[in-house]
């Protein structure tokens, strides 16, 4: 999208625990819906202040645990439950949680909004999900037949209760914040 906007910005991937940059080396420091799947959420905060200029900014986009996706998470863990030591990703769309992470160093201004998920029809979504979707693809490939059965059975459900259409397409909204945090200088 930067690209068509001829907006110069360069993108990099990265470890976010261990982000191989210096100190201070950017302006704006980015994460939608990626940072906070970081097993270490304390490490991966603690490197994206890091990384930050005095005076810039880190936006993300996290789920948060009321929202659609995090109920899916909730739902996934009935199955699959989080290595030892886990917390849930969507933590970090709670803004005492980040609170928390970022500390007093910082000015955090978080606002509520809606994704709203649109698809064909509920199947189409779990096609889709269970193809692509890291936390579904890695829940059904983990478990045996009758359990797959179940989960997608309760995946089911969980689109029946938050669905909005009512014409059989899937129309889901979900919860996030969007998160601005403003490292002080």
């Amino acid at each position: 999208r930067a690209k068509a906007d001829r907006l110069p910005v360069t993108f990099q991937e990265a470890d976010a625990e261990d982000l191989p940059f210096a100190d201070a080396s950017f302006d704006v420091v980015l994460s939608t819906f990626g940072v906070m799947f970081t097993p270490n959420q304390e490490q991966a905060a603690n490197e994206l202040r890091r990384v930050c200029r005095p005076g810039g900014k880190i936006g993300m986009a996290n789920w948060t645990p009321e929202s659609f996706i995090g109920q899916l998470f909730k739902t996934i863990g009935k199955y699959v439950p989080p290595a030892p030591g886990m917390k849930s990703p969507a933590l970090w769309g709670n803004r005492a949680h980040l609170d928390t992470l970022f500390g007093s160093k910082v000015t955090l201004a978080v606002k509520c909004k809606n994704f709203v998920f649109r698809y064909k029809s509920p199947k189409h979504w779990l096609e889709i999900f269970r193809g692509y979707y890291g936390p579904v693809v890695k829940a059904f490939a983990s478990m045996d037949p009758k359990a797959r059965e179940a989960l997608e059975a309760d995946l089911y459900a969980l689109l029946d209760e938050f669905n909005v259409a009512k014409d059989g397409t899937l129309v889901v909204p979900s919860a996030y914040l969007e998160v601005v945090v403003t490292k002080e200088n």
